[in-house]
């Protein structure tokens, strides 16, 4: 095989069998090709035949000259989880004779605290769409929903129209992995979608059904980007200065639970954290407000 464009059958089959029989979401598959595509791009390079022949030596030079290209400790982490578990599918499935990775173990990369923005500054937020405009008003009851319930920016977009219960104040979502659990949103949320609904959807639907809650422009599911974008640009309205992420009130929506009292493994539930270990980073953003403000605002800070 010597175009190192091309993706390799091996690799196909096994983002195939993620998707299917691990239920992985799109993103996280994308990332495994990348991953994938990028050590099949330097088997080719040094004239090594991708898969069955490669050897543990061939995987430390390979990683050793991601090192030495300055390519970040988390991303090398990644890749190498990448390839255990693609070797490891290799082997069950009578591909490979031996797994080169078997012995590598997956480094320990330090979680990065989340950039969470302060209460004032979410408030800011939800109020800078235009609420006159029928995006304005589609905008703001996502802003809402996304703060009142913690969900991910995938999990928003792809929120089925019947999926959220406002006489219950529930919604039901379909999370990473294929895992499924209810949330609770508050009374202002259940205002705003209701006023979305009355107001503001029908107008983007055209009276068409569209399996999702909230519709685009041009009337059709939001992706993602679109969703993002928004986010960005109504952040930049707002006066919100600083990087944000896609996942902007999701962060706020944990700190400020923690914040306000709420136990760590109930902010886990709420979030869909597999584990509670990935939720414990919020405490460390909690604390480290708590311990600007004793600065700022205690005489002897």
């Amino acid at each position: 095989m010597s175009d190192s464009r091309a993706l390799h059958p091996q690799i196909q089959t096994f983002l195939n069998f993620l998707v299917v029989s691990e239920g992985l979401s799109q993103n996280t598959v994308s990332a495994y090709q990348k991953d994938l595509q990028l050590f099949q791009k330097w088997l080719i390079e040094e004239s090594i035949e991708p898969f069955a022949t490669v050897t543990r030596t061939h995987i430390e030079t390979f990683m050793l000259s991601l090192q030495q290209s300055g390519r970040k400790e988390r991303s090398n982490a990644r890749l190498l989880s990448a390839l255990k578990r693609f070797y490891q599918w290799g082997g069950v499935n009578n591909l490979f004779d031996s797994d080169p990775t078997v012995l590598f173990k997956a480094s320990k990369v330090p979680k990065s605290i989340p950039t969470v923005i302060s209460e004032q500054q979410v408030e800011d937020l939800l109020a800078a769409p235009d609420i006159m405009t029928t995006l304005g008003l589609r905008d703001r009851a996502i802003l809402e929903l996304m703060y009142a319930s913690g969900l991910r920016v995938s999990e928003v977009v792809e929120l089925p129209f019947e999926q959220i219960n406002l006489s219950a104040g529930l919604v039901q979502v379909m999370g990473k992995g294929s895992k499924e659990r209810i949330v609770p949103i508050g009374e202002i949320a259940i205002e705003w979608i209701e006023r979305y609904l009355q107001d503001a959807r029908p107008i983007l639907t055209k009276n068409r059904w569209i399996a999702t809650l909230f519709i685009s422009r041009i009337g059709r599911p939001m992706t993602r980007q679109t969703l993002w974008h928004r986010v960005k640009n109504l952040a930049f309205d707002a006066g919100i200065k600083g990087k944000l992420s896609p996942h902007t009130l999701r962060h706020a929506f944990a700190t400020h639970l923690i914040n306000h009292g709420a136990d760590l493994r109930t902010v886990q539930l709420l979030l869909g954290h597999s584990d509670l270990s990935t939720t414990q980073i919020y405490t460390h953003v909690a604390k480290e407000r708590l311990h600007q403000l004793h600065q700022q605002h205690h005489p002897r800070g």
